[in-house]
Order: C-alpha cells, then sequence, then structure tokens
C-alpha cells in the first residue's frame, strides 16, 4: 500500500484501551471477525480514508467484490472519491488492474469484481452480494438500513472452500445517545463483535497524518461538549446535551432577577442606554412552539440579555409587530428564523433586519458558534427559567440532527450571529 498509493496507517497506541488504525484495517481484511467496528474521532480518525483504502486493497489482492454504503449517499461518495480522486491518480498506482478509469460511484477491475458506492436506501443495498461491506457513518444511518445491509455479504466458495470470507465494518464516530452507533456497540458487546476505538491522539502520534497544530486549531473552534465526545471519544451521556451545564448556569445569573419566562411575560432588565450597541434575535412560532425574542448589549463584556419575551403562536401581524417594537426599541442588527415561511415575514415586517434559513452547514455553523460563545463565557443573563431550562436540557440531536432546536436558542444563535457578521440595522 505504502508503494502503491504512497498510504501511511499509524500503528502506535496513545491512549490506553484504544486501539490503532493499522490493526483495525489488517483485522477486517483478514476477516479475524465478521463484523467488526470502527468508532474514531471525526474529521480526525482518517474512518473515510481508511474504509477508501481498505476496500481498494481487497479489490485489488483479494479480487473481491466491494460495497460501501454511508450515512448518506454524498458520504458513499466521499469514499469513492479517495478511490478515484488520490489513490488511482497515485504515480505509482497499478492503473492496469482497472478496468477503465474509476467512474463516480463505481470502480471496474480486470478479474471482473468491482467497488460500488451505494446510496442510502433499502432500494440501494439490493442486489448482488459482495464479500465485503464498508459502511461509514453508521450513527447518521437509520438502523432499518443498517440491519437490512447486514444481510447482503456472502463469503466467495469454491469446491466447497471459502475463497474469500465476508466481512461488514460498521465505522463511525460516535455521536449520539441512542442512535445507530450505541446500538452496534450494544449489539458488540452481545455478539462477541470486536470494537476498535482511536482517536487524534494515535493519528498524530510518530508515524500518524495527523498535525498536532491543527488539533489545537479545532480544539478552540467547537463547543466542549462536541470536543469530549465527538474528539476524546466520551460516551454520549444519555440526556446527549449540546451545552455544558456547568456553563448554561453561569450564564443565567440570578443576581440580575428571576424570572418564570411564562408565555407573554415581557423581561427587561435595561431599557436602552445612548451609545451602546444591541442586537436582537426571533424564532417564531409555527404551529406547537412559541415565538420567542431576545436582545443582548453587546458593547460589554460579557454581551448582556437586556430583554426577553415568549409568546404563543397568533396572528402574524401581531408577532411580527412585537419583533418590530423590539428592533425599534433597542435598534442595532436583527435577524430571524425565516425556514419554512417564505415571504411571510416580509410582508408584515416594518423594521429592517434579515432573515436566516436555518438548513445544511449554515444551521449547524450557526449553533456550533453560539454554542461555543456560551461555553466561552460571553454571556450573562437573568434566572429566566424557561430559557435556562431549554439551554440546559437541549441535546446534540436537536441542534445538529434530526430534532427541532429550542426556540431561545434558535432566538439567541441569530442575535449572536448577527453580532459577528449578518443582520440588518434596526430603525
Amino acid at each position: 500500500m505504502r508503494t502503491a498509493f504512497g498510504a501511511k496507517i499509524p500503528d502506535k497506541i496513545v491512549v490506553p484501551g484504544h486501539s490503532t488504525p493499522w490493526r483495525a484495517f489488517a483485522d477486517a481484511y483478514f476477516a479475524r471477525s465478521r463484523v467488526s467496528v470502527w468508532k474514531a474521532s471525526r474529521g480526525f480518525g482518517g474512518k473515510s480514508y481508511l474504509l477508501a483504502l481498505l476496500g481498494l486493497t481487497e479489490a485489488l489482492t483479494l479480487k473481491a467484490d466491494v460495497k460501501i454504503l454511508g450515512g448518506s449517499g454524498a458520504q458513499s461518495k466521499n469514499v469513492q472519491d479517495y478511490i478515484s480522486d488520490e489513490f488511482y491518480k497515485f504515480e505509482r498506482a497499478p492503473k492496469g488492474l482497472w478496468q477503465g478509469e474509476p467512474l463516480t460511484t463505481i470502480s471496474r477491475f480486470v478479474h471482473g469484481n468491482t467497488i460500488a458506492a451505494l446510496m442510502a436506501s433499502s432500494k440501494s443495498i439490493r442486489g448482488p452480494h459482495p464479500q465485503r461491506l464498508r459502511c461509514d457513518e453508521v450513527d447518521e444511518m437509520a438502523l432499518p438500513l443498517f440491519d437490512a445491509a447486514l444481510g447482503q455479504p456472502m463469503s466467495r466458495v469454491e469446491n466447497g472452500q471459502v475463497i474469500v470470507p465476508a466481512q461488514t465494518v460498521a465505522s463511525s464516530t460516535h455521536h449520539y445517545p441512542d442512535g445507530t452507533m450505541t446500538e452496534i456497540v450494544k449489539r458488540a458487546n452481545e455478539k462477541g463483535w470486536p470494537v476498535y476505538e482511536w482517536g487524534w491522539q494515535e493519528t498524530s502520534a510518530q508515524g500518524g497524518w495527523l498535525l498536532h497544530s491543527e488539533v489545537e486549531a479545532k480544539r478552540t473552534e467547537v463547543p466542549a461538549s462536541m470536543w469530549v465526545v465527538e474528539y476524546d471519544l466520551q460516551e454520549p451521556v444519555a440526556e446527549g446535551r449540546a451545552i455544558i451545564t456547568d456553563y448554561v448556569n453561569k450564564m443565567f445569573d440570578k443576581r440580575l432577577g428571576t424570572y418564570k419566562g411564562a408565555v407573554g411575560e415581557y423581561v427587561e432588565i435595561e431599557a436602552p442606554v445612548k451609545g451602546a450597541r444591541y442586537v436582537t434575535g426571533a424564532d417564531w412560532a409555527k404551529e406547537q412552539d412559541y415565538t420567542c425574542i431576545v436582545t443582548f448589549r453587546i458593547d460589554e463584556h460579557p454581551f448582556k440579555l437586556v430583554a426577553f419575551e415568549r409568546r404563543q403562536r397568533e396572528p402574524w401581524p401581531r408577532m411580527v409587530g412585537r419583533y418590530d417594537k423590539r428592533v425599534r426599541r433597542y435598534r442595532g442588527k436583527a435577524l430571524h428564523d425565516e425556514t419554512g415561511l417564505g415571504s411571510v415575514i416580509q410582508d408584515y415586517k416594518q423594521s429592517r433586519g434579515g432573515g436566516v434559513i436555518l438548513n445544511g452547514s449554515r444551521r449547524r455553523n450557526i449553533f456550533t458558534n453560539y454554542v461555543a460563545a456560551i461555553e466561552d463565557g460571553a454571556f450573562i443573563a437573568p434566572d429566566i427559567e424557561w430559557m435556562k431550562n431549554e439551554h440546559k436540557y437541549c441535546d446534540v440531536g436537536d441542534l445538529y440532527g434530526s430534532g427541532h432546536p429550542p426556540d431561545s436558542i434558535v432566538a439567541g444563535a441569530l442575535a449572536y450571529n448577527a453580532s459577528t457578521r449578518g443582520g440588518g440595522r434596526g430603525t
């Protein structure tokens, strides 16, 4: 692999109880177990790269059929991209063993075998039975899909002898406390599947591919709760909280007052001050949730929450009117969540200020920055019980998965985003 593709795989244990990428790779290649589990750091573990190299080595040396199944179609293709864009184009790659150049989702070889990237659907996994199944980011995969995929690998048998034994790798960062990876790890304990765990410590050790400077830079960018789970590989806690509780308690200070945050209760701990700077964020009640409007004063550190209001679903003119009133009172920049609303807000809004559609990487970045700022001590607020509880009990899936982000976190995150990079100035 080093000769043909310039590949080096770390093999030094740094953290007691960890394994190494090389041990995981070798044991999967030799099919020392029918199913093996890889648990590695997000981004730093090199899981997709390693699965691509594993599948390619198996295809070239064992003449195995290999299927790649990611938590999404894009994730499957990401593994295939390593094969077509990095390994195939390496100067010493054995290109003569390919049957033509690799395509976007499939590589064909002169021995008649293939590597195919599958879409994350039950329909995609039906068909011929490969000897090797390589699953990437299984914690983003629906458990029924993973279960269906497990039925696909079958050994290649000739004259009553196993020539290429079937083997499956389930690889992922362990994001969610009650997700697919949690279930897989439970099954591993029950069925005796080996679990190979390694982190940035192993991939940045001598012989590894990761620079220590990258580790330290990333440590300052992500929330502490994300770091300990997704990078230091601590097990997601049962409640899967997105923000460490101690930082939430520190943010909501009873010395600034205590409030229930009840529906219709307007909390204002400081009237507008001449020369001060403010930002406002709003999340709208659509069905069963609430309209939430928060305002921070940002010319002092930490930023102070000076006004808060929660309201039930009301006619749009009334809800938007409350937002306009706040923006006019405190001026400054303002952002609101317009996800799924089209031009509804713009039809009624009279104050200036932008809207944000919270999806994809934009959603993740806005929430990540807000959580990181809370854990950096960037905010102080009165002890508003409802808002504090939303921050305290919000789980990772609510912000970064398929859950519903709490209203006050959306409003707070948008206000903070307005202070750093966006939002229109109020009038």
